[in-house]
């Protein structure tokens, strides 16, 4: 019997199903792994969407560009028609302008920071092709950070150990289930969010694990302005609906009731820790007169103080683990909810406990919590970038804007380069940006933007050269990822759609043009890549007990199953047990409450130890009068951020073919807004087009608009057009949480809400952009 047929994507394995035709195989499904016992819906959108009108079929140039050359008219980027033209006339026009460029304003001018998630394989994932390609071409300016953990990625090296590290080594569910008496979410744990996972997801643990959670008789609180961010099928839920942007609030009314009640445990502070005298002057108020006490907190939160003191004294009666979402600091001074969580855990003293402690990310993401080893399968070497120009991914506008200018950032100041070509493959800032409209400003700067996509997404119409890409059903390759169960042999099951080519082949076919192809190649064909990357694996698999089958075994049968851990991750077990002899990588080699280094970049919008910050845009700072809604982004259930927001699911979930925006039907009614109506989202940033959903179980003053709605401009031409599809980055704030980490604070924001009584524009999102006959 032949093995299956398998693919393995950011939301799942999949079973390919197919049937044979005049010209070539066709997809007809994908089947729902038979290992993954809650499978994503999300698949469904795929099959489709590979061969639909939504597709780049060949390569094409903005017509501006291939009539006048490189660098003309970039104000209308978004606007001009495309022209389809050979391959060698797009790859020599992009070659010669890499060449131009990096000859006359040298490799910093170049920006190929590429951000985005593209294929779950892991030797054609665009963002390491694209960055190995321009090291093998002389380096170019990238970023560091994401927009998922920007604050995080900068701030919990300083007070605990890098984010990868904390993922890769969370307690597993076993042991929760078997030991936690106490789960407290902060931001919820989202089931849409879990369907995800960095590299693959064959075995999804969020919905199984809450269940078993539950009925082993642990409670579960959600922390959050939404009920539905926490759901658990057989266990009763607590809600706790909390302002947005407030937790660190809360977390600071706990931890004060707890040392009120003398519950802290002084014991681990002292040896585990360093800073807490600091913190607990802060604390208790002796520094600035003011007690972060539960009535302090309630008024903030709009919790009341006696269920804040409740669950403190609930937190030091049992095994508790506390638990923050990727979104909490996604927000104006996004580092304090991290570092008040890891703060509080450290106060109750169970860091290092079965089933206690605390998590970054159970529900954030499918690996999280994943009882696998934190082996993550093959990996393409990226090379050496020569060009040490980076800057925090979220503030590329800032980069494009205001060159020469400078930015603090973690300690230091950087200087933003004169970026004037852009190189970008498999992402979509156009999603994962805040103030769209700013970003449409910032876009039409440079002299030249160059995309490798596969479909007309808003990147693909707002760049100069668009060369066409294969999908993950076109090619082969490896899925793997850490802490998941199964590696999966990638192998193609259709001809690529129309002149799509591999990223591996347009970047070799470039780097040949540069005199870089044998740096770049290392005269290796695709399969002949699979195969040495995989026997790299083989040897990092050992030290995880882990022993791999030879290539052409494991790609014969398709699937390889790798062995469990003999015992369930239990977080920082080995720090506790002795922190001398396994101390954390910190300065101190303990969790830092408070940090030296930290206070003495002297930053007041990030000091030296957890604090409440006023964010910038939230309920408690509006004027009388003010209406004003705050808005929350989260992450969409029908797609992975934008991914496939022209697949069957995501457009089933439309209403009048927008995103759904959440209204409590108080506030609805309060504006004469019904289910189903269209209604115009705005503030001074810009404005967008929904379709309404109300939520009773959504705390009033909350708006909920979920990204991935593929920018859609009413008037390309006109500058802060609104958007007819419900895209909630043309509202949101493009700011640094802080001038520590510069992360995006996409989650402080506020709007107003009215019904939309015009004609609906027509959603021409999906449809690919204007052609010019050359």
């Amino acid at each position: 019997m032949n093995a299956p047929l398998l693919t393995s994507m950011h939301w799942g394995v999949y079973e390919v199903e197919r049937e044979e035709g005049p010209h070539g195989s066709r997809i007809t499904g994908l089947r729902p792994f038979a290992h993954d016992p809650d499978p994503s819906p999300i698949g469904a959108s795929v099959p489709a969407a590979v061969t639909g009108p939504t597709r780049v079929r060949r390569p094409a140039v903005r017509r501006s560009v291939l009539e006048q050359g490189p660098g003309a008219a970039p104000e209308r980027r978004g606007i001009d028609p495309f022209v389809e033209v050979p391959w060698d006339t797009a790859l020599d026009l992009v070659a010669g302008e890499i060449a131009r460029v990096r000859e006359r304003h040298g490799n910093a001018a170049i920006y190929a920071g590429s951000y985005g998630w593209s294929s779950a394989g892991r030797f054609h994932h665009a963002q390491s092709q694209v960055h190995r390609f321009m090291n093998c071409a002389g380096g170019y300016t990238g970023h560091v950070g994401t927009y998922s953990l920007g604050a995080a990625r900068t701030l919990m090296p300083r007070i605990v150990m890098p984010m990868d590290d904390i993922i890769g080594q969370m307690s597993a569910w076993p042991v929760l289930e078997e030991h936690c008496t106490l789960f407290i979410a902060f931001g919820g744990l989202p089931g849409r969010n879990a369907q995800v996972g960095t590299g693959g997801a064959s075995q999804h643990w969020l919905r199984g694990g809450l269940a078993r959670l539950a009925a082993a008789g642990c409670r579960i609180v959600n922390v959050s302005p939404a009920r539905a961010d926490l759901e658990c099928a057989g266990g009763a839920v607590e809600w706790l609906p909390i302002r947005p942007n407030t937790d660190v609030a809360l977390m600071l009314g706990l931890a004060h009731e707890l040392h009120r009640q003398g519950r802290h445990d002084r014991g681990f502070l002292q040896s585990h820790c360093t800073g807490y005298a600091e913190f607990e002057r802060y604390l208790t108020g002796a520094d600035d007169g003011i007690a972060k006490d539960a009535r302090w907190a309630a008024e903030i939160t709009g919790i009341a103080a006696a269920e804040i003191e409740k669950l403190a004294a609930r937190m030091a009666a049992g095994r508790t683990m506390l638990n923050a979402s990727w979104s909490l600091q996604r927000a104006d001074h996004g580092e304090q909810p991290f570092w008040m969580i890891v703060t509080l855990a450290a106060m109750l003293g169970q860091i290092g406990l079965p089933g206690g402690g605390f998590g970054l990310g159970y529900g954030a993401i499918n690996n999280a919590g994943a009882h696998g080893a934190a082996f993550s399968g093959p990996t393409l070497p990226q090379g050496a970038n020569t060009v040490k120009t980076q800057i925090p991914v979220a503030r590329i506008a800032d980069m494009l804007l205001e060159p020469g200018g400078t930015l603090q950032f973690d300690g230091g100041t950087l200087t933003y380069p004169h970026i004037r070509l852009i190189y970008w493959a498999g992402g979509n800032p156009f999603h994962h940006h805040q103030d769209l409209n700013r970003l449409v400003r910032a876009w039409r700067r440079p002299d030249t933007i160059v995309v490798n996509e596969q479909y007309w997404t808003a990147s693909a119409r707002m760049a100069d050269v668009v060369l066409p890409a294969t999908t993950m059903l076109e090619r082969d390759d490896i899925g793997s990822a850490t802490r998941d169960r199964y590696m999966v042999a990638m192998k193609r099951a259709i001809d690529p759609v129309g002149e799509a080519r591999d990223d591996y082949a347009i970047f070799g076919a470039l780097s040949g043009r540069l005199g870089s192809q044998a740096a770049y190649t290392e005269g290796r064909e695709p399969m002949q890549w699979l195969r040495h990357l995989y026997e790299l694996s083989r040897e990092r698999a050992q030290r995880f007990a882990i022993t791999l089958p030879g290539f052409d075994e494991f790609w014969a049968h398709g699937l390889l199953e790798m062995p469990a851990p003999a015992q369930p991750a239990v977080f920082l077990a080995g720090f506790r047990a002795d922190p001398q002899a396994q101390p954390l990588p910190t300065p101190s080699g303990r969790i830092e409450i408070h940090s030296r280094t930290i206070a003495g970049f002297g930053y007041a919008d990030c000091p030296g130890h957890p604090a409440w910050l006023e964010p910038a845009e939230w309920l408690g700072n509006r004027p009388p009068g003010d209406r004003r809604l705050h808005l929350l982004s989260n992450q969409p259930s029908t797609k992975l951020h934008s991914q496939y927001d022209h697949g069957a699911l995501s457009r089933a979930n439309k209403i009048q073919g927008r995103e759904p925006v959440l209204l409590n039907p108080e506030d609805a009614a309060e504006r004469g807004i019904a289910e189903g109506e269209v209604v115009r989202v705005f503030n001074a940033r810009g404005a967008c087009l929904a379709g309404v959903r109300l939520d009773a179980n959504l705390l009033r003053g909350v708006a909920m608009l979920a990204t991935g709605a593929w920018y859609d401009p009413l008037d390309p031409a006109a500058p802060g057009t609104p958007d007819k599809h419900g895209n909630p980055n043309v509202l949101t704030l493009d700011r640094g949480t802080s001038r520590l980490t510069q992360g995006c604070s996409a989650h402080t924001a506020l709007v107003e809400v009215e019904r939309w009584t015009g004609a609906l524009p027509a959603i021409t999102a999906f449809d690919p952009p204007a052609f010019h006959l050359p």
